[in-house]
């Protein structure tokens, strides 16, 4: 099963980042194997989360360990059928661990703002 955590770098030492759709990178991780394939996130001024959401897809994952995520990300996860693990602090490393251990919470709705709209 093919995982993804929101991060600063490229690395497992990589801090992770905690809004999903401004994220630099994105880490897919095979679950089997712990191979790591990194996807520069290039979000643009508006549509951010859900330009994530649909890398997301594109790419295979099954679900996302974040910080938090807003609502047109989570929407277009969900219809993607990604789950979503909010909470996650500290590094790639410790954040995929927690996921495993099953001590991040599972989202069931958004857990962060919108960034859309030009609002600053």
């Amino acid at each position: 099963m093919k995982v993804c955590v929101t991060a600063a770098g490229t690395e497992w030492s990589a801090a992770t980042q905690p809004n999903f759709g401004r994220a630099q990178y994105f880490l897919f991780i095979e679950t089997e194997s712990e191979a790591i394939n990194a996807v520069t996130n290039q979000p643009g001024a508006h549509g951010a989360g859900v330009q994530a959401a649909q890398t997301m897809s594109e790419q295979g994952a099954k679900a996302v360990i974040t910080g938090s995520v807003g609502p047109n990300a989570y929407q277009g996860l969900a219809a993607a059928g990604i789950d979503v693990f909010v909470g996650a602090s500290g590094t790639v490393r410790e954040a995929y661990d927690a996921y495993r251990a099953g001590t991040l919470k599972q989202a069931n709705a958004p857990t962060g703002r919108s960034h859309g709209g030009g609002r600053r």
